[in-house]
């Protein structure tokens, strides 16, 4: 008998896409496909070993269009949610999708701790430098000078750099990506997804309506070769401070380091791991 042809696994739903047109939050989301249908096709895992958290945003409609089992969380809470499915499962492939308004606002501790916890799941970061869904209120990343609604002479602090938080955190893998180049930024979530330990990676993209002045970053963008060394990372890191069109922005694998996991370091997680098992409910 002829052997069984395997079926392509459908990463997408058929929901509609409300993002607005032109949105780099299609080629992100084509991005992740991509990347997911990779690993399953090699086998390196199964649809059903994914999970997906988000939070609320523009980003976070990205949950309908991915067929993966998941989680709605709270503004800023995708990361602990994320946490949490690992303690119950540690052997699924956990990625949290967040906005910089979510993640480096309301959920900046959350980022901090889970770096330095070392959990085994990948974050994905949508970063436009807006609250775009809420009318381009500033975020922790917007450049000094944006005028919003709500500050109408224009945003007076300093951005924050992510990648140099992240860095101190204790994250083991950091990468940027630029969401125009969805075949590298592919290339980028495969490795972040198959790295053992946390996973931050940060996509700039543009936004149609808000912070438009901060648009066409890619064009300052340069690739770099994956990078095992601290301190070139940090000074990678330096190369672009969030708060111009001015200077390079290095994008790629900015750092990676291999050490013990938070699942790995905890007893009951480790024996489940081994057993490819999960917390069941005893009567």
């Amino acid at each position: 008998m002829p052997a069984k042809e395997k079926k392509e696994p459908v990463i997408g739903t058929s929901y509609e896409i409300t993002w607005c047109p032109g949105c780099a939050n299609f080629m992100i989301l084509a991005s992740v496909k991509n990347a997911i249908g990779k690993l399953i096709k090699e086998g390196f895992c199964k649809q059903e070993d994914f999970a997906i958290t988000t939070d609320i945003g523009c980003n976070s409609k990205i949950f309908d269009y991915i067929n993966l089992s998941g989680f709605y969380g709270l503004h800023g809470r995708s990361l602990p949610t994320g946490v949490g499915i690992k303690f119950g499962n540690p052997n699924l492939h956990v990625l949290s999708f967040v906005g910089d308004g979510g993640l480096y606002n309301e959920g900046i501790e959350h980022l901090i701790h889970t770096c330095r916890y070392n959990s085994d799941m990948t974050l994905i970061v949508h970063d436009n430098q807006s609250f775009s869904l809420t009318a381009g209120q500033p975020t922790a990343t917007t450049q000094q000078g944006y005028k919003s609604k709500v500050e109408p002479y224009g945003e007076v602090n300093r951005p924050l750099n992510p990648l140099k938080l992240v860095l101190a955190s204790g994250a083991t893998f950091v990468a940027r990506c630029d969401a125009r180049d969805i075949n590298h930024t592919s290339e980028i979530i495969e490795k972040a997804i198959k790295h053992k330990g946390f996973a931050f990676v940060e996509i700039i993209q543009d936004c149609l309506i808000f912070n438009t002045e901060m648009n066409f970053r890619n064009k300052l963008a340069y690739k770099i070769p994956d990078n095992k060394d601290k301190k070139k990372a940090e000074s990678y890191s330096d190369e672009w401070n969030y708060n111009s069109k001015q200077g390079k922005i290095p994008i790629g694998v900015i750092y990676q380091e291999l050490i013990p996991t938070l699942e790995e370091n905890w007893k009951p997680l480790k024996e489940l791991i081994e057993k490819k098992s999960y917390w069941k409910y005893i009567k």
